[in-house]
């Protein structure tokens, strides 16, 4: 059984590590089984499609998942865009919400 994930979809994320170390993209899906994310623009990889009804073969351009080790959430402070960790705390009716360790705000 997979942990909770910290990034979900629709975040704006930064790859710390790997060949794309420092791009930034958003979420497009969350893969909590794998502990992935597939991030826009990033782990970009060539995929040879066979000819279907309807589609033409060839080769595309996808992305692939990254894991999610190698990518921290980027938050505003200050109108400049910072890359953070993720904590969690309970408000007054025990809903668990998402904090930026390095700002201290709610995402």
């Amino acid at each position: 059984m997979a942990n909770s994930m910290k990034i979900k979809k629709g975040d704006l994320v930064q790859v710390i590590t790997g060949k794309d170390k420092g791009k930034q993209g958003k979420v497009i899906q969350a893969l909590p089984a794998e502990n992935k994310v597939l991030v826009e623009g990033v782990n970009r990889v060539k995929k040879h499609t066979k000819p279907g009804p309807g589609t033409q073969g060839g080769i595309v351009t996808v992305e692939a998942p990254v894991h999610i080790s190698n990518v921290q959430l980027v938050v505003e402070k200050d109108g400049k865009k910072v890359v953070t960790r993720v904590g969690y705390r309970f408000d007054d009716q025990g809903n668990k919400i998402r904090v930026a360790k390095r700002t201290g705000e709610d995402i």
